[in-house]
This record gives C-alpha cells, sequence and structure tokens, in this order.
C-alpha cells in the first residue's frame, strides 16, 4: 500500500466519521479531538488533511451537495423534481432523520463571509437553479416564481419533518410538488 493510498484512507475515514458525528450531534458540538479520536487518526493526520475544522465542515457539505446532486440526475424537468422531492420525503421518514445539513450549518454559521456559510449558499442556489431549470423544462409559465417556493417548501418539510411528523412532512412536500406542477392559480 502506498502512502498516497493510506493518506486518501484515513481522509475518507475522517471525513465519514465527521460527518456523521456533526449530522448527528451538530458542527459546533463536535470538537476536532472527537473526530481524531473516533477515526483513530493522529492530529497530525488530521491537519494534513483539513487545515482547521471549518475546512473539514465544509468538505462534509461538499460531500452531502455531492450526494444530492447524483440522485438528482442531470436532464432537468418533471422527473428531475419528483427524483428530487421523493429522495427527501423518505428522508424525512428515517428514523436517525435530524434535519437538512445545510439548514442546520446555517444555523450554526450566520456570518456570510465564513466559508461554511457560503457553501451552504453554493448548494442553495444550485437547488434553486435546477429546480428553475426543471420547472421551465416541464412548461411552467413562470419557473423563477416556482423555483422559489419549491426551496422554501422543501426547507419547510426538512425542518418539520424533524420537529414533528416525518409522514405528515413528506406528504405535504409532494402535494406541494404537485400544485407547483399545475401552475398558478388565478388570483
Amino acid at each position: 500500500m502506498t502512502t498516497s493510498t493510506r493518506t486518501s484512507a484515513a481522509r475518507e475515514r475522517l471525513l465519514r466519521t465527521a460527518s456523521a458525528l456533526f449530522y448527528a450531534e451538530g458542527v459546533h458540538r463536535v470538537g476536532v479531538d472527537r473526530v481524531v479520536t473516533a477515526a483513530s487518526v493522529t492530529r497530525a493526520t488530521f491537519y494534513r488533511h483539513f487545515p482547521s475544522k471549518e475546512d473539514l465542515v465544509v468538505a462534509y457539505l461538499r460531500g452531502v451537495h455531492e450526494a444530492t446532486r447524483s440522485y438528482v440526475g442531470p436532464t432537468p424537468g418533471t422527473a428531475l423534481l419528483v427524483r428530487l422531492t421523493d429522495a427527501t420525503a423518505e428522508e424525512l421518514c428515517r428514523p436517525s432523520y435530524r434535519g437538512c445539513p445545510f439548514i442546520n450549518a446555517a444555523a450554526e454559521y450566520p456570518d456570510a463571509a465564513d466559508p461554511v456559510h457560503r457553501a451552504v449558499v453554493d448548494h442553495r442556489t444550485w437547488l434553486t437553479d435546477v429546480a428553475r431549470d426543471s420547472f421551465a423544462a416541464a412548461g411552467h409559465p413562470t419557473p423563477d416564481e416556482a423555483a422559489a417556493r419549491f426551496v422554501m417548501l422543501r426547507d419547510g418539510a426538512m425542518v418539520a419533518g424533524y420537529l414533528g411528523n416525518g409522514d405528515a412532512a413528506a406528504r405535504d412536500l409532494r402535494t406541494g410538488l404537485e400544485e407547483l406542477l399545475a401552475g398558478p392559480r388565478p388570483r
């Protein structure tokens, strides 16, 4: 085994361990020492891969972002919105569901200049763009408006799922998407 393989394996172990701890307990509650111990690496190994805890948090959020991108798929449209909604709805109903990692991180890092907060904003910008492109591809007359409402609906469902009944939040999220896809109601 080469050094780079060991290094890469250690980095992935650190990231997996930190991701699980950050999601379960919150970013600020989990210190570097806890991650190092749980991942069975040295502090030197940690700092070789992540110059700071903030760098680790950003890597964690980027990993969640990439996972989301992978199940969304590349082609915008109704099918993409349904996949995203179904994946979110399934998440809400998991016994270990603890809310949206991005909403949680934004609450812990409110400073807009902070790299962690910027990682949250980058994800949300991507999500809004994907939703807008998908509503446009589906022929929605106001895709920007529909995308903004969809993201807000998804945020609300994720918070409601954590604080209350995941099944009801999932059902409401799916119903909300159906209503958005039907187009705007006359005023």
